[in-house]
């Protein structure tokens, strides 16, 4: 307890602090009492001049919160260091005193491509951090079963190097924007109040809100492909109660192994489909284990190698799924199987943009599913989600939750719209158009979409000729890249039209980018900038600082995979 002409000094002082002010002091104080400091109030303001932020993503989160942090810690005098993961000199790692790392997890809980120079370099070599201070931010998605795994490599792997947590590890969920603004906050307090702590452990998160589960019932499926396609792309109507999402959002669903594989399975190894296993403290059928919660297709890397000192065999690293394993290096016996199982990881989710809108369909949801085929060895393969909702039945019922997209939103009704969707990409635009519709927006509209061939493979063209009709939609350019000796995208056609196009950016348009990312989400940015250079009469340089700008103000979004 402090003496009263302290606490009455202290009282003084709080009286005339601000909310911001009163922060800083309390981590100020938490830091002192953390090191065991009294250094003076002005030596400890100074000891932060410089920091690093580095981000790793393919969505684009995690770039534009380093660039808010940037922004926001540059406002306090502090210099900045901000770069992509994949552009950061190695090299500075050992010489940089004060690091923040901001990245997110992909796939089966792995770095996202642009991390994974960095994620590789800390975990492949050993050299000390012992002068480094840092903060990694995971970005991930609680639906995943590695949610948050890639940052949390990070966040372990810095520290067993000896470096040393400015503040704990923060995991956001999809709605991270609020948590991560005031993890940041609190790294910015640690920093200037000059007393980062010598070793802190990570604390207990907040447990991540659960998302809301769906049942689902098919009320529509259609092959909107032609006969004489090579391609299968569904339209699925889902009905589902209280069901609320926006046009952007995505659904999650969460798909069943293939029955027949797992019957093939448990017969190679001869065990009773119908036994009893412990899973996650809870007892659940082979059969069920191997169905509906486990993955027995595509098994990465991690697991093979697992599998390997199970079986005591050399496996090459290679993709493989578990009936091939086992045909190939099989079990002893099915004590071994059960011990297999138990390294095998969840099925995780798959990810479908939402092609409807509530106010145009309300009660339902609608997506757009292109069955995947692929070959591997000569031997055919599928897509495990899209193959499994391809043999869905109408009255069919299925899992699913909303996946919040807080970026990839329609603007204001009166703003103009350029929407790129070949393929499958047209989905979300589907929706965009039929909201914009539904509440008579006024902002004009501009839809570029592309496939194989204009007989079989122009999804949803009566809809988009009737839009164009009434006027729902203002403008549609189409490319059929296999309709002419030499391929057209819908990138050609956006060249072809570069002097409007310019137009509309000039006047304020907002442009939204669907479908692959590689390579048609490369090439469209590479035909936009192109449309800046030549109409714009820029330079390349100046033409980067363009579409950066757009970027910055939200006029250009990608929602690519």
């Amino acid at each position: 307890m402090l003496a009263e002409p302290k606490l009455k000094t202290l009282k003084q002082l709080a009286e005339t602090l601000t909310k911001e002010e009163l922060i800083w002091v309390n981590g100020y104080l938490a830091g002192l009492m953390t090191q065991g400091s009294t250094e003076p109030l002005e030596q400890a303001m100074s000891s932060i001049s410089k920091i690093s932020i580095l981000f790793g993503t393919d969505s684009g989160n995690s770039k534009k919160l380093a660039t808010g942090f940037a922004t926001t810690a540059k406002r306090k005098g502090i210099t900045v260091k901000l770069s992509g993961l994949d552009q950061y000199r190695l090299s500075d790692l050992q010489k940089d005193e004060h690091l923040i790392v901001i990245i997110s997890t992909h796939g089966e809980g792995e770095p996202p491509a642009a991390a994974k120079k960095f994620y590789d370099h800390i975990h492949q070599n050993t050299f000390s951090l012992d002068k480094l201070n840092y903060g990694v931010l995971a970005l991930g998605d609680t639906a995943y079963p590695l949610f948050c795994k890639a940052g949390e490599d990070v966040d372990d792997r810095l520290q067993t190097l000896g470096a040393k947590r400015i503040t704990a590890l923060q995991k956001c969920d999809t709605d991270y924007e609020a948590d991560a603004k005031q993890w940041f906050e609190n790294i910015l307090i640690s920093l200037q109040a000059g007393v980062v702590p010598k070793h802190i452990q990570p604390i207990t998160q907040r447990k991540p809100g659960v998302k809301k589960n769906y049942t689902g019932t098919v009320l529509t499926k259609i092959n909107l492909n032609g006969k004489g396609s090579a391609k299968e792309t569904y339209h699925l109507e889902i009905a589902a109660e209280e069901l609320a999402y926006q046009p952007g959002d995505s659904i999650g669903i969460l798909p069943e192994n293939p029955q027949e594989i797992v019957e093939a399975i448990t017969a190679l190894v001869n065990i009773d489909p119908s036994k009893k296993l412990l899973h996650k403290e809870v007892e659940i059928s082979v059969l069920d284990l191997l169905k509906k919660k486990l993955n027995i297709v595509y098994l990465p890397e991690r697991v093979v190698k697992k599998y390997a000192a199970i079986v005591q065999q050399e496996i090459p690293v290679t993709h493989i799924d578990l009936l091939n394993l086992l045909k190939i290096y099989p079990v002893k016996d099915i004590a071994q199987f059960e011990e297999v199982v138990t390294i095998l990881e969840p099925i995780t989710p798959r990810l479908y943009s939402i092609s409807s809108s509530l106010k145009t369909h309300e009660g339902e949801v609608h997506i757009t599913v292109a069955r995947n085929c692929f070959t591997i060895n000569d031997e055919k393969y599928h897509g495990l989600c899209s193959n499994y909702l391809a043999f869905l039945n109408e009255n069919s019922t299925f899992e699913f939750y909303v996946h919040k997209n807080s970026q990839f939103k329609l603007p204001a009704a009166e703003k103009d719209i350029i929407m790129i969707g070949p393929g499958t990409g047209i989905a979300p635009f589907r929706a965009f158009i039929e909201e914009r519709d539904a509440t008579g927006a006024s902002g004009k509209s501009w839809l570029f979409f592309g496939d194989q061939h204009f007989e079989t493979d122009f999804l949803y063209q009566t809809e988009i000729q009737s839009y164009l009709q009434t006027g729902s939609l203002t403008r549609a350019n189409v490319a059929f890249s296999r309709d002419q000796r030499e391929k057209v995208y819908v990138q050609h056609k956006m060249l072809a039209q570069e002097e409007e196009f310019y137009r509309w950016l000039e006047a304020g348009a907002y442009v939204y980018v669907c479908g692959a990312k590689e390579p048609m989400s490369a090439d469209v940015e590479k035909a936009l900038l192109q449309i800046i250079m030549n109409t714009g009469n820029k330079t390349q340089e100046q033409a980067e600082d363009y579409l950066n700008q757009l970027k910055e103000e939200g006029r250009y979004e990608k929602d690519v995979y």
